[in-house]
């Protein structure tokens, strides 16, 4: 009972928006049409949706465990992600081709899209953050709610494709490309920095 005696509305309504904003669902929608396309055309909304929300919770209550009992630690993890979000990020702008196509959703629907796009190595050490801060109850509820939004928006893909359209798309794809890139290169740089102060 302790546990839900933490509970806060402020808190909640900042958790949510802090993560909200890191996971940025609707900036990731190029992203996720061009590998849905490089998957058969087809992503399991409720196997990815799942996958990060079981990442995310883990990463609340045993993230530290978890990267201590396979002997690394937070910035080794969010160096190996930002690999694989820039190497996304450069097939996006270049038009060229790094990952095979994904031809079975089921596979794709986890890696690369719960992870690291979704529940990435910025909102895993971000939760991990959080529990400085906030109640576990709290941070736990602001997963959930961010859950419904990643649900929807996955579900939404081919009526957001239609409306805007191919050409707007592709624009947008090498927007968020070179977003991704920065993104990439700015977990990348500061978290090795903090990898070699730790050796």
């Amino acid at each position: 009972m302790n546990f839900f005696k933490d509970f806060s509305l402020a808190e909640l309504i900042s958790i949510t928006f802090t993560l909200f904003a890191v996971i940025d669902m609707l900036g990731s929608i190029p992203v996720l049409i061009a590998l849905r396309d490089k998957m058969g055309g087809h992503i399991r909304t409720g196997q990815a949706t799942v996958a990060s929300g079981m990442l995310m919770i883990l990463f609340l209550f045993l993230g530290q465990q978890f990267l201590n009992l396979l002997g690394l630690d937070v910035h080794s993890f969010a160096v190996a992600g930002s690999i694989v979000i820039f190497i996304i990020g450069l097939e996006m702008v270049l038009g060229a081709e790094f990952f095979k196509p994904e031809k079975d959703p089921r596979s794709g629907s986890v890696v690369p899209i719960a992870f690291p796009l979704i529940a990435g190595s910025g909102t895993l050490t971000t939760i991990m953050s959080l529990k400085a801060n906030y109640a576990d109850i709290n941070i736990l509820l602001g997963i959930l709610i961010n859950l419904v939004v990643i649900f929807l928006v996955l579900n939404s893909l081919k009526w957001i494709e239609r409306v805007l359209g191919p050409s707007a798309l592709s624009v947008i794809r090498k927007f968020f490309g070179v977003i991704l890139l920065a993104i990439a290169v700015k977990i990348f740089g500061s978290n090795l920095m903090e990898f070699s102060i730790g050796r």
